[in-house]
């Protein structure tokens, strides 16, 4: 199977190159701040308080999870892989109990390198560059008595038919599943590191697809949309919420 029919056919490139002409300007881009050459966008602000406080949608594992999460118990996750610093953080936290911090909770994350690649796949039609003997960017961390765990990356690429996202399954400390999903990046940045961060390796332009378009995101990214701050020669940090029924 191509990785494009896995997607859903109707978003290949030539649709979404369309996208991002048709919705670069549109009010679906999230508010920034620029200081210094530093720029913040908004995010999510849900898990913020007790009445805000909504499960964060489920989405699907995609066609390359981690296939052994417990092996990658580790913070820096990026192995050989270069690109743009990305320190991503982010907060677990329980809806069944007022949006508590959740602590001893396993919080595995994956995403593709900067050409879009996964580790652990490939030589195949939905990926044709082989990984399989590797496993970047992948890891498991175990969140503190804030819900919080840290991870040392490089700002993910993107392929054709998906707007740029990192993968996330939560499980509570006994390894029960509580949650499946996907979190989405504001597109300004995107655009900003995938436009001018050549020097770092980010060679293929702006994405095909912005989150409005894509067959992940389209029914709603409210939730899930990061916050990013940084530049790309200093870096960014991803910060973000996830509220699981624990």
């Amino acid at each position: 199977m191509e990785r494009n029919e896995f997607l859903k056919r109707g978003f290949g490139s030539l649709i979404g190159l369309a996208a991002v002409v048709a919705c670069k300007n549109t009010t679906s881009v999230d508010p920034t701040t620029t200081t210094g050459g530093s720029t913040t966008s908004g995010g999510s602000t849900n898990g913020s308080s007790s009445t805000n406080c909504s499960v964060t949608p489920s989405e699907t594992e995609g066609p390359f999870p981690t296939k052994v999460p417990a092996n990658f118990l580790r913070k820096d996750i990026r192995d050989d892989r270069t690109g743009v610093a990305l320190a991503i953080n982010i907060t677990i936290k329980n809806g069944n109990a007022s949006c508590a911090a959740l602590s001893g909770a396993l919080v595995d994350i994956w995403h593709c390198d900067k050409d879009g690649y996964y580790s652990e796949y490939g030589g195949t039609g939905m990926q044709s560059v082989n990984f399989q003997s590797v496993d970047f960017l992948r890891g498991r961390q175990t969140t503190d008595t804030n819900g919080l765990v840290s991870f040392t990356s490089i700002f993910p690429g993107w392929y054709s038919g998906r707007a740029p996202h990192i993968h996330v399954h939560i499980y509570n400390s006994a390894g029960k599943s509580l949650l499946v999903t996907q979190i989405a990046f504001p597109y300004d940045v995107t655009n900003t590191v995938y436009t001018t961060a050549t020097a770092q390796g980010y060679t293929k332009g702006a994405q095909d697809t912005l989150n409005e378009r894509d067959n992940v995101f389209s029914d709603g990214y409210t939730n899930e949309l990061a916050t990013l701050s940084g530049s790309v020669s200093a870096g960014y940090t991803l910060t973000h919420t996830i509220v699981v029924s624990a």
